[in-house]
């Protein structure tokens, strides 16, 4: 049998989906480009967009619910100078296509109607980070519930104080098509699961909760016994610390960050003050700042959406861009912002792959995919046992960030009292409270552990939700302020 390269399959894949069970062809894509293009704009395109989406979740030991749904439709999009218009349907019809054409056009209606050139037919170039495949039939039905009864299982057997187990399962099918107004086409399969657990212990009239799970654009297969174990261990862990946790100390000071997902906070604090958007508008606080120092030397941050098989990453964006890894901080240097195409138009420098939506009734922005800070040379042991008083945190909950100001307040699930070295014993209801962009240059020491997340991150902006990963090594920082309940 011979295959065709994964672009061409790819969009083979979304033409098969998205254009020939509506009678449509490229040359309907062309037409209602030029519909818009007759009018003096900057920017047009069609995202076109078929998603498959289905879920099970277990409580008290039973499978209480199973979700299966279906939605597709068009976005239509033009852009002249900072103003977008959009209109969208879930009708895939060349008469919904023109309607939306006409409405978006409007954005321009002033302007001379011209007659535009039809541009040459070209296919974008996009990476092979995940495969093809449609993971909800990667196992069928009565797989997935076992499946979701070995979380229970497992976790029930780690612990008798293990008073209630919630486990979910999730699998997404979602194909993309973007053709643009300068003739390019592109599209992505992608695949995306996760599986999640939740526990609370009792012991003495007092309950605690303890999360885990991961995912990634894969098959249910990756699931395996080894992996829902971790994740099962991750859970219950957390709920157990929780039970012998004690009230936060308060104050301002030494925090040292462990890897992985406390990168959220990286996330939060930090990339959103790095998307172009914010930038242009001069609202960041790293608005203007590029070549000058915001962190301290050893800190380095990037964004890399070409990680295989990750939450975030992408083929291509859902403008038709490969994915990057773009550098943002170097050494303490601030190098770039995050770029969609409006943003990187208006900002006279090139798009980094990081134009995403929701969906297809949504309207693109910069947005983050995979965002982590690289390892140093320290051993994360040595980093702990240089805390002389402070709080070492393994896990966040939720938090919130001024993007103007760069203020952060993140609340601590899992965490831990340090004095002299030693950890002395859990803590509980920490809150940290800080200045993004102050708490880069307290940045002490940076561990050689650096980690990924375990593939769970959603980032939320604007109303729009996609997936994401973070990461970071264990990180020692100075100064910050803990607000406890002691």
């Amino acid at each position: 049998m011979i295959s065709r390269e994964p672009t061409l399959e790819r969009l083979a894949t979304a033409q098969s989906l998205l254009l020939a069970p509506f009678g449509l062809t490229e040359s309907h894509l062309s037409r209602a480009l030029a519909e818009i293009t007759a009018h003096q704009v900057d920017d047009a395109d069609l995202y076109f967009q078929y998603t498959r989406s289905e879920g099970w979740s277990l409580e008290e030991g039973i499978v209480k619910t199973g979700s299966f749904s279906i939605d597709q439709g068009v976005g239509v999009r033009a852009v002249a100078g900072e103003k977008t218009a959009f209109a969208y349907s879930d009708d895939i019809s060349l008469d919904s296509l023109m309607d939306a054409a006409r409405t978006v056009r409007s954005i321009s209606a002033a302007a001379q109607s011209r007659r535009v050139k039809t541009p040459t037919r070209k296919i974008a170039t996009s990476r092979s980070l995940y495969g093809g495949l449609d993971p909800i039939a990667t196992l069928d039905s009565t797989a997935k519930v076992d499946l979701l009864g070995r979380v229970e299982k497992m976790a029930r057997a780690r612990d008798p104080r293990i008073a209630q187990v919630m486990a979910g399962l999730a699998s997404e099918y979602d194909v993309v098509m973007v053709a643009r107004a300068d003739g390019t086409l592109a599209a992505d399969v992608r695949p995306l699961v996760r599986l999640s657990v939740t526990v609370i212990a009792e012991d003495k009239g007092r309950r605690e909760m303890g999360s885990g799970g991961g995912g990634g654009r894969f098959g249910l297969a990756y699931f395996d016994d080894a992996k829902i174990a971790e994740y099962v261990n991750d859970a219950v862990k957390a709920a157990l610390t929780n039970l012998e946790a004690r009230p936060a100390p308060a104050g301002e000071m030494t925090v040292v960050l462990g890897p992985g997902w406390p990168g959220i906070l990286l996330h939060e604090a930090i990339g959103h003050g790095l998307e172009g958007d914010f930038n242009r508008k001069g609202s960041s606080a790293f608005s203007g700042r590029i070549g000058q120092r915001v962190a301290a030397k050893g800190v380095t941050v990037l964004d890399d959406g070409t990680i295989a098989d990750r939450r975030g990453s992408l083929n291509v964006d859902d403008e038709g861009h490969a994915s990057q890894r773009n550098v943002l901080i170097e050494d303490g240097i601030l190098k770039g912002y995050l770029q969609d195409s409006m943003n990187a138009r208006l900002m006279g420098v090139k798009p980094t792959g990081n134009g995403r939506r929701e969906s297809y009734a949504h309207v693109p922005m910069p947005r983050m995919t995979n965002t982590y800070m690289l390892g140093g040379s320290q051993d994360p042991q040595d980093i702990v046992a240089s805390i002389k008083k402070g709080l070492y945190a393994t896990n966040f909950g939720g938090g919130q960030v001024d993007i103007t100001s760069g203020k952060f307040v993140f609340s601590a699930s899992e965490a831990f009292w340090v004095e002299n070295g030693k950890i002395q014993y859990p803590v509980k209801g920490a809150t940290i409270v800080g200045s993004g962009p102050e708490s880069l240059k307290k940045v002490t020491m940076i561990g050689n552990d650096m980690r990924l997340d375990s593939g769970v991150g959603t980032c939320g902006k604007e109303g729009q939700s996609v997936p994401v990963g973070v990461g970071q090594p264990t990180l020692r920082i100075e100064g910050l302020t803990v607000g406890g309940t002691a």
